[in-house]
C-alpha cells in the first residue's frame, strides 16, 4: 500500500506529536519520523507542514546558534498546538477502532 496519501492526511499530527515531546528542528523531525517507520516522508512536505503550523499559531520558534553549522530554527508547541494535538489525536484515535473494526469484519467473513 502507497502510504504517501495517508501520511500526508496525518503529518499535521504526527509532527504536532514529536515537537510536544521536545523543542525541534525541521531535519531532526524528518529523523525521528523516518526512524518511526513514515520512511517516504519528503523534507519539503514536513518544511511547508511546520511553516502552515507556525502560520496557523500553532507553533512557536526561535532561532538557535548550532555548533555544526548554520543557527538552526527550533520549533515549539504552543496551547493551541496541544489543543489541536489532543483533538487530533481523538480523532486519530477514532478513525483507528472504525477501521480495525471493519478489518476485523473482513476477516470474519473470509
Amino acid at each position: 500500500m502507497d502510504t504517501t496519501q495517508v501520511l500526508k492526511g496525518l503529518l499535521d499530527t504526527a509532527v504536532l506529536a514529536i515537537v510536544a515531546r521536545e523543542d525541534t528542528y525541521g531535519y531532526d523531525i524528518i529523523r525521528r519520523l523516518r526512524a518511526a517507520g513514515f520512511d517516504e516522508v519528503g523534507e519539503a512536505s514536513v518544511y511547508g507542514t511546520l511553516r502552515r503550523l507556525y502560520r496557523g499559531g500553532y507553533l512557536t520558534s526561535q532561532i538557535v546558534p548550532s555548533e555544526e553549522g548554520p543557527p538552526r530554527k527550533y520549533y515549539g508547541i504552543n496551547a493551541a498546538g496541544r489543543d489541536l494535538l489532543e483533538r487530533s489525536t481523538k480523532t486519530w484515535t477514532h478513525l483507528a477502532a472504525v477501521m480495525n473494526d471493519l478489518l476485523d469484519l473482513t476477516e470474519e467473513a473470509a
